[in-house]
């Protein structure tokens, strides 16, 4: 394996170390460093597997300034194997700004494929939507966030959080506030290890179920909940049925419809088909 003046960006397990991958696992014994959120943690990991290393630490409040010491040490020819404490580096962790620097330097970057506690928590949820929001975690301030699930109220798509156990039942009832009691939420417990836990239930019911038993307050989460649901295609508002039955008084029918697309900005099919079932009542 050739690792020259590369970065190599690796995932490691959420929980259960057995869930590593052999190509990590060969990859973290051959590079001449490995970046890690945390030393002692990814200490642990190595020693588990047998592994020495030469560790470095690299994290949210030192990313910049140890990512360009990694850089001389990578533009020197040796390799660098860039972890995280959990899961995949720069995904709500950090590594994006190490890895955009070596990318603008314009090294060798490859990603090692592995445990990602959004994807695993979306495998097992059951949302029968093709698309998924990926959030991460939400503002720790009521109003921000808030303000964030506002804006997240239409999307068509399953949404995913992170959330820390002391903010979740608050960040779950702004959710139910939000979005309405009737939408489905899987929440995610200490996904792989010991206590994991499902529990999927309308987001009405969420904040009862984690208060009822104090220790569902515990741990690391993975909220997911259900997209909102499309209208239907050939839906018309009130307010364009309303123009629409206006202009049919005055003008032909295609010209009805013309205008009434103009001006509501209404899809014209539906206008259309709308306009036919009116005048055949009429």
């Amino acid at each position: 394996m050739n690792h020259s003046g590369t970065l190599y960006v690796v995932a490691t397990p959420i929980g259960n170390l057995q869930d590593i991958s052999l190509r990590a696992l060969d990859t973290l014994k051959s590079v001449d460093m490995v970046a890690a959120e945390d030393t002692r943690h990814t200490a642990h990991l190595l020693s588990h597997f047998g592994i020495k290393a030469k560790l470095v630490a690299l994290h949210e409040h030192n990313e910049r300034r140890a990512g360009e010491k990694i850089l001389e040490t990578l533009q020197s020819g040796l390799s660098v194997a860039l972890v995280s404490d959990a899961g995949t580096p720069g995904i709500s962790d950090p590594g994006a700004i190490l890895v955009g620097m070596a990318r603008e330097a314009g090294l060798n970057v490859v990603p090692l494929p592995g445990a990602c506690a959004a994807v695993t928590a979306l495998s097992a949820a059951g949302f029968d939507q093709p698309h998924f929001l990926f959030y991460g975690f939400l503002p720790a301030s009521g109003a921000q966030r808030r303000r964030m699930l506002e804006g997240l109220r239409e999307q068509q798509a399953v949404l995913v959080f992170y959330e820390a156990p002391h903010r979740v039942v608050e960040s779950v009832q702004d959710m139910a506030d939000t979005f309405g009691g009737e939408r489905q939420i899987l929440i995610a417990r200490e996904l792989t290890k010991t206590f994991e836990t499902f529990h999927r239930c309308p987001l009405g019911e969420a904040v009862g179920w984690l208060q009822a038993d104090p220790n569902q307050q515990r741990g690391e989460f993975v909220l997911l909940v259900e997209g909102a649901v499309a209208p239907p295609q050939n839906e018309v508002d009130e307010d364009a049925q309303r123009v629409l039955k206006l202009l049919l008084d005055e003008l032909p029918l295609k010209q009805a419809v013309k205008l009434a697309t103009d001006i509501t900005g209404a899809k014209k099919n539906a206008l259309y088909e709308l306009a036919l079932e009116l005048k055949s009542e009429s």
